[in-house]
């Protein structure tokens, strides 16, 4: 096999495999495929000229480039929120939904405050459906007042 049928055959290869990346995001076969393009376009354009300490060091600076420009892909493509976490006396404050009878020095009850359901306690009875208001935090759960 000459050198321009192997060049070809390197550019094909290497296109499939960065098709394959895009769609198949995180199986780091981009930069392979980088190299393998790289070098069968070396080989087409150089042919005989190309000799193996060139050919190393298209490879070493492909794998780089291509290592750099994925890894930034990658990260851009990765960009996370800081995970939500609630915590009971950030719910100071807000409103919610009995949705459990909630009783005096007890933790049985429950309400829902946003999307989220909290076990809770408060003075005095507090029967479902009743809208509350968390007035402090204790430990995992909350003291609501009854809001009239």
């Amino acid at each position: 096999m000459d050198l321009l049928t192997l060049g070809i055959l390197f550019v094909v290869i290497g296109l499939l495999l960065l098709i394959g990346e895009v769609h198949t995001p995180g199986f780091f076969i981009a930069v392979p495929g980088t190299i393998l393009v790289v070098l069968g376009i070396a080989m087409i354009f150089m042919g005989n000229y190309l000799d193996i300490l060139t050919a190393s060091v298209l490879v070493l600076v492909s794998a780089v480039g291509a290592s750099a420009v994925t890894l930034a892909w990658y990260k851009s493509m990765g960009k996370t929120q800081p995970p939500s976490t609630t915590t009971v006396d950030g719910l100071v404050g807000k409103t919610g939904i009995v949705t459990v009878r909630v009783e005096p020095n007890s933790i049985k009850g429950k309400v829902k405050i946003d999307n989220d359901i909290w076990s809770a306690t408060a003075e005095q009875v507090i029967e479902e459906g009743k809208k509350v208001v968390v007035v402090k935090g204790e430990g995992v759960h909350v003291v609501v007042r009854e809001v009239k």
